[in-house]
């Protein structure tokens, strides 16, 4: 069987211990305080609703605010130094090579920050693409379409060999209903029913792989196909 895996970026290759998430959750609360001239409890206020309402920020302002460029957030939300916090991860890239098939980075936000954090952590040369906001014309996670394109991209691979590994739980539960492996990176849960499988971290992923598919009746030849 071949294994197509898709792994979100933020809070799901790295942690949010590294800072860096964080960051970027300030840079976007920053963009809303700034172009909607609001006080920062105002632009925490809207964020929520916003993500709420619409899936992402981005998508709420869009709706809100038809003439939002895309381009032009992104640029302003990921102007960080990303070097100050993460660099070369060797534990994560023996991780991914631990992984049977083809690997894909599937994300709400855009290739080139993608690519800057896969180069940064050292294990660009393991997936063989990106999958962004503009690849999936706009539509984010967990919109049901956003799953259907993105599956589309990597050359229709059926939804029961696809695994989407998420640090967000509301994006795991769309990718589970169209019959995909979902597995949660998250400290806060031990187990939950509406997944496939819990992991603390993307370190535990094959260990957690290699249970959920025994389980599932896998062959062993299958698995590592």
């Amino acid at each position: 069987m071949a294994w197509v895996w898709f792994f979100d970026l933020d809070g799901t290759l790295y942690t949010d211990r590294t800072g860096l998430w964080p960051a970027i959750s300030e840079r976007i609360t920053l963009y809303l305080q700034k172009f909607l001239n609001l006080t920062r409890e105002e632009a925490l206020t809207l964020r929520k609703q916003l993500m709420a309402t619409y899936g992402t920020t981005l998508r709420g302002l869009q709706a809100l605010y038809p003439s939002t460029d895309a381009a032009a957030y992104f640029a302003f939300v990921h102007d960080l130094p990303l070097e100050d916090y993460i660099g070369p991860d060797a534990r994560l890239a023996e991780t991914l090579a631990a992984l049977p098939g083809t690997k894909w980075v599937f994300t709400n936000a855009d290739a080139a920050h993608a690519q800057r954090v896969l180069r940064l952590l050292g294990v660009e040369d393991a997936f063989t693409g990106v999958i962004d906001l503009f690849a999936i014309q706009g539509v984010p996670k967990p919109l049901p379409e956003a799953y259907q394109r993105a599956l589309a991209l990597a050359g229709h691979p059926r939804p029961e060999q696809s695994i989407l590994v998420d640090d967000q739980r509301r994006n795991l539960l769309p990718a589970k209903a169209l019959g995909m492996y979902a597995i949660w990176v998250t400290p806060e849960a031990e187990a939950d029913d509406a997944v496939d499988a819990v992991i603390p971290d993307v370190y535990h992923l094959p260990e957690a792989w290699t249970r959920l598919v025994s389980q599932a009746g896998v062959s062993k030849e299958e698995r590592t196909c």
